[in-house]
C-alpha cells in the first residue's frame, strides 16, 4: 500500500504481486489438501489390495482342501461299500436260524435234520465270510510316508529307494487297456530309476520311464540318459522292460538277469505308495474294472524288497554281474572234461 501525502485525501494502490502471492497461497493450501487426500487414498488401495490377495489365497487353499477330503471321502465310501457286502450274508444267515412252521409240524427226527442242514448253511457262510476277509487283508498293502504340502497334496519328486517319480499323470477312464484289475496307467507318468547301462551293464545310467497316448492302446516308453534318442518302446511296460534286461545280457555276453520283464514295479505304478496316490486321482471310480486296494501306512523305515533283485536294483546287478563272472572262470574246460572222461572210460574197461 502507497501514502501521498500531499492532500488531506489518502489514495491506496493494490500491489499485484501480493494479490498473486494470496492466491498462491490459497491454491497451495488446496493443492496440499487434495495430496493428503490422494496419499490416504493410495495407502487404503494398497491395503485393500493386500486384503483381496489374501482372500484369493484363502479361497484356493479352501478349494484345496476341499478337493482332498472329497477324495478322502470317496475312498472311505468304497472300504464302506466293501464292508456292507461282506456284512450282508451275515443278515441272511439270521432268517436261516428262524425256525419255520414247517419244521414244528414234523417229527422229531425230521427237526434234527433240518436243525443240521442249517447249521451246514451257517457253517459255508462262515467259511465264504472268512475267505472273503482272507482276500481283503491280502489286499491290503503297506505305504510309505511322504512328504505333502499345505494343501494335503505330494512334493514332487517322490524318492523311494532307487525310484524317483516326478508326476502322477491323468487317469484315462473311458477306455479299457489304461487300467486292469489292479493297475491303472495315467498317461503322463513319469519317473527316473537308476540301473545298468545298456553300453556297459557295470556303469550307471538313468532311465525315464514314460506312459504316453497311444489311442486305444497306451504307449510305454523307457529312455536312457546316454542315449535319448533310441527309447525301448512297447505296448505294455512288462515289455519295455524285458527289452532291456536282453539287452543288459546281451552287453555282458552271459544270462545275468531273469529277462522276465517286471515293467509295473520298475516304471513305479505297482508301488504301493505311488499306487495308493494313482488311486486317490480324480477318474479313478470311473475305472470299471479296476479294483480298489486298501492301504496302511507303515512309519518304520524298511528297506525295499526290489534292492535284492536284480532286474530292479543296480546293486543287485552288479551283484549278479560279479557272480557270473567267477562262476565262468572257475568252470572246468570242455578239453578238460573230456580228458577226464576218457580216463574214467579207460579204468571201466581195464
Amino acid at each position: 500500500m502507497e501514502y501521498h501525502f500531499g492532500t488531506n485525501k489518502r489514495k491506496t494502490f493494490p500491489n499485484a504481486n501480493e494479490a498473486n502471492d494470496a492466491t498462491n497461497l490459497k491454491y497451495k493450501k488446496k493443492y496440499n489438501a487434495i495430496k493428503r487426500v490422494i496419499k490416504d487414498l493410495v495407502f487404503e488401495n494398497a491395503a485393500l489390495c493386500d486384503q483381496v490377495s489374501q482372500m484369493q489365497e484363502q479361497i484356493v487353499i479352501r478349494k484345496e482342501e476341499r478337493r482332498f477330503l472329497l477324495k478322502k471321502l470317496y475312498h472311505l465310501q468304497t472300504i464302506a461299500e466293501a464292508d456292507s457286502q461282506i456284512q450282508a450274508p451275515k443278515t441272511q444267515t439270521s432268517g436261516v436260524n428262524s425256525p419255520s412252521p414247517a419244521l414244528e409240524t414234523n417229527t422229531s427226527g425230521k427237526k434234527i435234520s433240518g436243525k443240521k442242514k442249517s447249521l451246514e448253511i451257517i457253517e459255508s457262510w462262515k467259511g465264504s465270510l472268512k475267505q472273503k476277509k482272507s482276500s481283503l487283508n491280502k489286499t491290503k498293502k503297506i505305504v510309505q510316508p511322504i512328504p505333502l504340502d499345505m494343501t494335503g497334496r505330494p512334493v514332487f519328486p517322490i524318492v523311494l529307494g532307487g525310484l524317483t517319480v516326478h508326476s502322477l499323470g491323468e487317469v484315462v477312464s473311458d477306455r479299457p487297456d489304461y487300467h486292469t484289475e489292479e493297475l491303472i496307467f495315467p498317461v503322463g507318468f513319469c519317473s527316473t530309476r537308476v540301473y545298468g547301462s545298456l553300453l556297459d551293464p557295470e556303469k550307471k545310467c538313468v532311465y525315464t520311464c514314460k506312459v504316453l497316448d497311444g489311442g486305444t492302446l497306451p504307449r510305454f516308453e523307457i529312455v536312457p540318459d546316454n542315449d535319448p534318442g533310441a527309447p525301448l518302446v512297447g505296448s505294455s511296460a512288462s515289455e519295455c522292460h524285458s527289452l532291456l534286461l536282453r539287452r543288459i545280457n546281451m552287453a555282458v555276453g552271459i544270462d545275468v538277469v531273469n529277462t522276465q520283464g517286471r515293467g509295473p514295479d520298475f516304471f513305479g505304478f505297482a508301488h504301493p505308495t505311488i499306487q495308493n496316490l494313482i488311486q486317490s486321482s480324480p477318474g479313478t471310480r470311473k475305472c470299471s474294472a479296476y479294483r480298489w486296494s486298501k492301504f496302511e501306512v507303515n512309519r518304520a523305515i524298511e528297506p525295499p524288497p526290489e534292492d535284492n533283485d536284480a532286474s530292479l536294483s543296480f546293486d543287485a546287478l552288479q551283484r549278479s554281474i560279479g557272480f557270473s563272472k567267477t562262476v565262468v572262470k572257475t568252470e572246468p574246460s570242455e578239453q578238460l572234461l573230456r580228458e577226464s572222461s576218457a580216463t574214467l572210460r579207460d579204468l571201466l574197461m581195464s
